[in-house]
């Protein structure tokens, strides 16, 4: 398809005095990882789960694949299920880590769960896991699960929302590996993230939020050496935002 993969138009949203999002506007092509980074409490959560249609905006227009999302009553369950969200807290099944990577294939009636499952579990190192029960993985292990469980299915839209805030190293770098192997294989990747050093990493594209709007948007090498806003230059080297 040409145009953007995920587009948002004109985005507001407040939670009863609070203005959160204000005419925002964000939109990203096939291929590219945004990294969507900004102050705490700036509204990148509310927008992730707007841009997933978790959360209705009060205003403004969600586009996937070209396909506007009308955020009533489940009749955007097709479309949605070319995305697929995580968060940095995964909740597991009470069952092995095998079958909770298996759980969204049998409920989209998958017939090669066997392969999808074993390929989802090799891309973050826990083939060797597959029969443990998922309560007994330490933190990282959940993540890499829950990165697993999200992409089996292979979706088209991945949004990430701080999917490696409090780890390890180790599965900070899994993690970052899977996310790369995914890009290449599938669509598109929003994630947030307060580590600006993870978005110079693995990011193909940063956005800055601030003030419920997207204050600029590039190329990641120019966005961090050569931003063009002063906000977002004083946000990338550490000072207090105005």
């Amino acid at each position: 398809m040409s145009g953007p993969v995920l587009e948002a138009a004109g985005i507001c949203k407040s939670f009863g005095v609070k203005e959160v999002l204000k005419d925002l506007d964000l939109s990203m092509d096939r291929g590219e990882l945004v990294a969507l980074v900004g102050p705490s409490g700036s509204g990148k959560t509310t927008l992730l789960r707007i841009l997933n249609g978790l959360t209705k905006p009060d205003i403004g227009q969600v586009s996937v694949m070209g396909e506007v999302l009308r955020f009533c009553n489940g009749s955007d369950l097709s479309v949605r299920r070319r995305m697929s969200y995580l968060s940095q807290k995964p909740v597991a099944l009470r069952s092995t880590v095998w079958d909770n990577v298996a759980y969204p294939l049998r409920l989209r009636g998958f017939t090669d769960v066997d392969r999808r499952v074993s390929g989802a579990l090799e891309h973050v190192s826990l083939m060797d896991m597959r029969d443990r029960p998922a309560c007994t993985l330490s933190g990282g292990e959940l993540q890499r699960m829950a990165f697993a469980r999200a992409t089996v299915y292979e979706p088209e839209i991945l949004l990430l929302d701080e999917f490696t805030a409090h780890l390890d190293p180790y599965n900070i770098t899994v993690l970052e590996r899977a996310v790369k192997d995914y890009l290449e294989e599938r669509g598109a990747v929003v994630m947030v993230t307060h580590n600006l050093f993870q978005a110079k990493r693995i990011s193909s594209s940063a956005a800055f939020l601030f003030d419920g709007r997207i204050v600029e948007k590039g190329a990641t090498a120019s966005f961090f050496e050569y931003p063009e806003d002063e906000r977002t230059l004083a946000f990338v080297n550490g000072e207090m935002v105005f």
